[in-house]
């Protein structure tokens, strides 16, 4: 029988969490007093100011703002039309970092927008509107392939702009940052699965369709905020354990899944920890980071700013979206050192979690593994690469929030912490920037990592 040395701190953390409403009533103030949180929106501000307080007063010290200084987009309007073979306006939204355009182009469908299909179709592209859907495994790929490769492998190919079509009926458009830290150098609007199946039955009966696009939106310098506090280490040599999650979901909603429901259990998480835990070994840090949604501009600051302390950082642990329905699983990124350690504290803490390796760039675990540090996150083992769901849609509401998947991810992430700050014995360190490198040259992450690479080298090459 294996044996639970933190009983006694479980039970009292774990019992707080299941009866107390203090997980949701969070999760209430920022969905519904804040809205999206999106950068630059009085929300945001708001949120990082109550996220401060929030800190402060559940006990954790050197509680602060950090500013994140960014290029920041505001949504204007957008119309599209069908100007050629008919005449009919589409609903549409721009996309983050989407420049202001008034333009004519016809439309070019690449189905799933896999490597595959812009293969096929390279020929064709250029000087068109790319349409793709927003499919995560497109046929013929073995990996997930995201928005931003779409829209990239768009601008590689000579597009004149990028249609995302949500390919989940009822749900609406579905938005996601395009600007890799600035202005796109296309333009990119999502449409509805039922308006883009609209333009696919044009396209096969008419074979050409043109459109307008008409846009105002525009970019700007702005300021975001990451949020920190510790509990700190009793050791006279601490190191640090990191809980974060991102606090800014997109403006066209309230990003109540994601990402609210992982900040408000990192929230919950410090609670019980400041309550119950008494002062562990090693400092236990939160944070929340801000504009994350367009380009993980908050934990990329982090990690640039706080360069001198990542040799000391022991563990960052993600929880973007960790309280939505998803299990609540743990994935290692490729720290094989970690996987039986934490294997053996699932037995010790009598809980059903999975515990797997993966990598992927696009949550704010990424600046973190690519400096280096040990990292992992709360996330599904068996990844659903069906897509978001209500994810990055109007429909990313409070009301899809269950209040007991946050409170499980409160108390994984919590018990969790716990160990990591009380390891005796912690056996992954962190990587020199040539093990990086080399994790990021295995097969199954090569194709992803040459198309990132050709895609940055163009924006750079191309942006004003």
């Amino acid at each position: 029988m294996t044996t639970n040395p933190y009983l006694n701190v479980d039970q009292q953390m774990v019992g707080d969490i299941y009866t107390a409403p203090d997980v949701m009533d969070n999760l209430t103030v920022l969905c519904d007093d804040f809205g999206s949180r999106f950068g630059g929106t009085d929300g945001e501000r708001q949120a990082a100011e109550f996220i401060k307080e929030t800190l402060t007063a559940y006990g954790l010290q050197n509680v602060h703002l950090e500013p994140v200084e960014y290029i920041g987009w505001t949504r204007g309007t957008a119309v599209l039309e069908i100007i050629s073979p008919i005449e009919k306006q589409i609903p549409c939204i721009t996309l983050p970092h989407s420049p202001a355009v008034d333009m004519e182009a016809t439309i070019i469908d690449v189905g799933d927008g896999g490597p595959l299909d812009f293969e096929k179709y390279q020929a064709d592209i250029p000087g068109k509107f790319v349409m793709v859907n927003s499919k995560t495994q497109p046929r013929g790929s073995q990996r997930w392939v995201h928005r931003g490769e779409k829209y990239g492998r768009s601008m590689l190919a000579g597009a004149a702009g990028f249609i995302f079509v949500n390919h989940y009926p009822g749900y609406g458009p579905a938005t996601g940052g395009i600007g890799r830290g600035g202005e796109g150098l296309i333009p990119g609007i999502s449409v509805s699965y039922e308006d883009g199946a609209f333009i696919q039955r044009l396209l096969q009966r008419k074979g050409e369709v043109k459109i307008r696009l008409r846009t105002t939106d525009h970019c700007a310098p702005m300021v975001s905020w990451n949020i920190i506090g510790d509990l700190p280490g009793a050791s006279a040599d601490a190191q640090i354990v990191m809980l974060g999650c991102h606090y800014d979901g997109h403006d066209i909603s309230q990003g109540a899944v994601d990402p609210a429901s992982g900040a408000v259990a990192v929230l919950e998480a410090a609670r019980v920890l400041a309550k119950y835990a008494g002062q562990m070994t090693h400092t236990v840090r939160f944070a929340l980071w801000g504009v994350e949604e367009i380009g993980l501009l908050g934990s990329r600051a982090y990690v640039d700013a706080h360069a001198d302390e990542l040799d000391n950082i022991r563990f960052y642990f993600n929880m973007d979206a960790a309280g939505g329905a998803r299990p609540k699983d743990v994935v290692l990124n490729e720290w094989s050192e970690l996987e039986t350690l934490v294997s053996q504290w699932q037995k010790e803490m009598a809980l059903d979690f999975a515990v797997g390796q993966s990598v992927n760039a696009f949550s704010d675990h990424f600046p973190f593994l690519l400096a280096g540090v040990p990292t992992g996150g709360m996330e599904a083992v068996e990844r659903d690469l069906s897509g978001r769901g209500y994810g990055h849609t109007h429909y990313d509401t409070l009301d899809k929030v269950q209040i007991r998947n946050l409170r499980d991810a409160a108390a994984l992430a919590a018990r969790l912490a716990v160990r990591v700050a009380n390891a005796s014995d912690w056996p992954a360190s962190r990587r020199s920037q040539e093990a990086v490198n080399a994790l990021f040259d295995k097969p199954r992450y090569q194709e992803e990592r040459a198309i990132s690479a050709q895609i940055a080298q163009y924006v750079d090459a191309h942006r004003k």
